[in-house]
């Protein structure tokens, strides 16, 4: 039987009559087994979402060709199809090579094979505009809180901006003025000196997110957004100070699955509108 329209599936279900058997989907399986894959490799979200996004895009392309059927021509048709049609950049184009020979390699257990006439973009020579310090002081006039502490801690702490925004309370040792980065890029640890520069801006940072923490916890809000299966192992560390986000967002989210909210961190890109703001009013065309 074919699958159900989600809506007639979603019906049923609230009102207790069996849903009759449905087919499986082959891509859905396979694109199942991909996150599976890449979970267990530990990549990042980013890559998740990414690698998922183009075996789904090159589904749609072949029209549901069966994912045992695919072939090495069906990518090559699929990158002359980007970069032919859709124009899309070197990057992407990479990018959408190198996920579907993981999609081939480690989900449908087929040799990628080498693919004659496509050829690999290069990515073109590009020197990055820096400012310099009395731009960046300029940026930071006026810049509302707490997006200048967060900029300061891009460029005094060498922070890429995802790193920052998922620091947490534990992050910081200030008695011996350090920053430990967990899972950054390649899911590598490191560590980092805390400027004096910025030290009492941090000290009242922590305070905030105190009052913050507080105010939530009286409010009987659930905690914050755990990594992994953490809290299933640890019980209530998501209320714990401890583990409170560094830079919280402003309002709470709701979980439907959970019927609760928690609360996540501020979103990057609140902090590059900032940024972006600041600039156009310190630099103009």
């Amino acid at each position: 039987m074919n699958s159900l329209p989600r809506y007639f599936r979603a019906f049923w279900l609230q009102s207790g009559i069996a849903v009759p058997d449905e087919k499986p989907d082959p891509w859905a399986i396979a694109i199942k087994a991909l996150k599976n894959e890449i979970t267990v490799r530990h990549y990042s979200k980013k890559t998740l979402k990414a690698y998922s996004l183009w075996a789904e895009k090159l589904r749609y392309f072949i029209k549901n060709k069966l994912p045992e059927n695919l072939t090495p021509d069906d990518v090559k048709e699929f990158l002359t199809f980007l970069e032919v049609k859709k124009n899309v950049s070197a990057s992407s184009q990479n990018q959408a090579f190198n996920a579907l020979l993981f999609f081939f390699r480690h989900v449908l257990k087929k040799e990628f094979g080498k693919i004659e006439g496509v050829v690999r973009p290069k990515r073109k020579p590009h020197i990055p505009v820096v400012l310099s310090w009395e731009e960046v002081d300029r940026i930071l006039q006026n810049m509302q809180y707490p997006y200048d502490l967060i900029v300061k801690m891009l460029y005094d702490c060498g922070l890429r901006l995802s790193e920052c925004m998922k620091l947490r309370i534990h992050n910081f040792n200030f008695d011996h003025h350090l920053l430990t980065i967990h899972d950054g890029k390649g899911k590598k640890d490191r560590t980092v000196l805390l400027p004096e520069s910025i030290s009492d801006a941090l000290q009242n940072q922590v305070n905030q997110v105190i009052e913050l923490h507080e105010a939530d916890l009286k409010d009987g809000y659930s905690g914050v957004f755990m990594p992994d299966r953490l809290e299933e192992k640890y019980k209530n560390t998501s209320k714990e100070l401890i583990w409170q986000w560094f830079f919280p967002a402003k309002t709470l989210t709701f979980v439907a699955e959970t019927n609760e909210y928690r609360r996540y961190h501020l979103h990057e890109t609140h902090v590059q509108k900032a940024i972006k703001e600041r600039g156009r009013n310190n630099f103009p065309k």
